[in-house]
């Protein structure tokens, strides 16, 4: 009887893949997004729901994250981003920050295996935020993972840890900073004394042109991505919550009321489909920005 109800799993799995496949080709005639970010909201929320003990519902929100990135994967979207830690995080009680830091270090772990999705794909994984804030073992675990996936080409799974969107502007405009201060030097000892808060002296266009956009866009942790093509934020909750605030100036904002452990396949399948509707639009905003 056992091996009856594997079988009829297994073949209702088959049938379930195949099916997706069908969806997948149909929607690949219409534009594939190249980025999708993931805002991963109501882990917490689904553990009181369900009346789980602290800390499952991030446990099961990793499984959703897994399927999320398969459906992505499978689709050929390139760039995935997903936040999965926000600076102000570090705010909650010592010892739900120190669980999530556990499960975090544990899920690293689970990425090194060959048999994961992301060698299954060829996934190169980057982690992108303040690096230093996170504990020692785990920011040591994220640089293995980085390095044992850099040579993976097929796709990019950026993870944002210690991360803010503010912060990451401001770190980017300190390091620009930083890269131009011989030049900055350089012209305010020819400003005939003026001091480098005033800068007086100077004619403005050289002023203007001394930090330029790109500078500030290569020092961004989310650099090595393009801008997003779909943010999805589960929990029917529609702010970014100081994320990727730079880039999704032009991108489609999905709100499911699900909650983020809670996604699934129609979830993907309904994000997708508006945004292949609405992309000429989105496309327009962009070549006018």
């Amino acid at each position: 009887m056992e091996r009856i109800r594997e079988r009829v799993i297994q073949i209702y799995g088959n049938l379930v893949s195949l099916l997706q496949k069908c969806i997948f080709c149909i929607l690949s005639v219409g534009l594939i997004p190249n980025h999708i970010a993931f805002i991963m909201d109501g882990n917490r929320r689904f553990t009181k729901k369900c009346k789980l003990m602290e800390g499952a519902g991030h446990k099961v929100g990793f499984s959703a994250l897994m399927s999320m990135l398969k459906y992505c994967y499978e689709f050929g979207v390139r760039y995935v981003t997903v936040y999965a830690f926000s600076i102000e995080n570090f705010k909650r009680s010592p010892e739900e920050v120190q669980s999530l830091m556990d499960l975090m270090l544990e899920k690293i772990e689970e990425i090194l295996k060959e048999q994961s999705i992301v060698n299954r794909y060829g996934v190169r994984v980057i982690f992108s935020g303040n690096l230093k804030l996170l504990s020692e073992p785990v920011r040591l675990a994220a640089e293995r993972a980085m390095l044992a996936t850099a040579k993976n080409s097929k796709a990019v799974l950026s993870i944002c840890v210690a991360y803010t969107s503010t912060n990451e502007i401001m770190h980017a405009v300190q390091e620009s900073c930083e890269e131009k201060w011989d030049e900055i030097t350089l012209l305010n000892s020819s400003g005939a004394g003026y001091g480098l808060i005033s800068l007086g002296g100077y004619e403005q266009d050289e002023m203007d042109h001394l930090i330029k956009l790109t500078d500030v866009e290569k020092h961004m942790y989310m650099a090595a991505a393009p801008d997003p093509d779909i943010i999805i934020r589960t929990s029917g909750e529609t702010r970014l919550s100081n994320f990727l605030l730079w880039q999704s100036a032009n991108c489609y904002l999905y709100s499911p009321s699900v909650l983020w452990p809670e996604i699934g396949f129609r979830q993907f399948l309904w994000a997708i489909l508006n945004f292949q509707r609405i992309h000429f639009y989105l496309d327009k905003l962009r070549k006018q920005s």
